[in-house]
């Protein structure tokens, strides 16, 4: 059947039913008319953008400041100047991005699978090309502490994040979490960048670059258990028992 055939039926249709009484359309709009209220409308694009590289960064520095800046004061200039810039870089795209999944419509380049992927590869690239130490003392004691610390400071970068979008509404929401989750976790190495001081490069691009994908997977599990939560809810009240 031709695009023009299915529109022709459907109008046909759509002329044979009767049209509804003036008191029923009435009678919908009073009881709609006491739940509308106006709606502010989101700020613009680049400033919640700033404020999502600001939360990061406060996260970030809030961390570093609690358990030391032993990682910044081992740095050397070159390492300060790549490192820092690079991550406020990687908080502007993913904020961005957090944002574009926010507001319906909004034009995407990449899905955030593939985010997920180029921004972990972005971070791999980097410390790969500073970090010159290829010893693995202590790998996997320090490296499991390195990546429980910095997934703990991502959970409160993630959650303020969403707390500045809560009035935004995400069309997929698995996809919002994981973009959110990444935001966190780039939080979360900041925050490891400026306490760690273990420069090894298997601890840094193993156990520092894990804090990405892995508070970008837990941020996508908690935007489907609520998704799931919530479906199960709506089948209860349309089919209770």
């Amino acid at each position: 059947m031709k695009n023009e055939e299915i529109d022709d039926v459907l109008e046909k249709a759509g002329r044979a039913l009767p049209d509804p009484a003036p008191a029923t359309l009435q009678r919908i709009a009073d009881s709609i008319k006491p739940s509308l209220r106006p709606v502010r409308p989101l700020q613009p694009a680049w400033a919640l953008t700033v404020g999502l590289v600001l939360i990061c960064a406060v996260v970030s520095l809030a961390g570093a400041a609690r358990a030391g800046f032993f990682g910044f004061e081992k740095m050397d200039i070159l390492e300060r100047l790549l490192i820092f810039p690079a991550l406020v870089i990687l908080f502007w795209v993913t904020g961005v991005e957090f944002i574009h999944e926010m507001i319906p419509g909004s034009r995407r380049r990449v899905s955030p699978e593939a985010f997920l992927g180029l921004g972990s590869a972005a971070l791999l690239a980097l410390f790969a090309l500073l970090f010159r130490d290829y010893r693995t003392d202590h790998f996997i004691s320090a490296g499991i502490a390195c990546l429980l610390t910095g997934f703990l400071y991502a959970i409160p970068a993630a959650l303020l994040g969403w707390l500045l979008l809560r009035r935004g509404f995400a069309v997929n929401p698995i996809s919002a979490g994981l973009v959110a989750g990444v935001l966190g976790g780039l939080a979360g190495v900041g925050m490891l960048e400026l306490h760690c001081p273990n420069f090894q490069a298997a601890h840094v691009l193993v156990w520092h670059t894990a804090v990405v994908p892995l508070s970008g997977a837990a941020g996508a599990l908690v935007a489907w258990m609520l998704r799931f939560r919530a479906g199960s809810g709506a089948r209860k009240r349309t089919n209770p028992e």
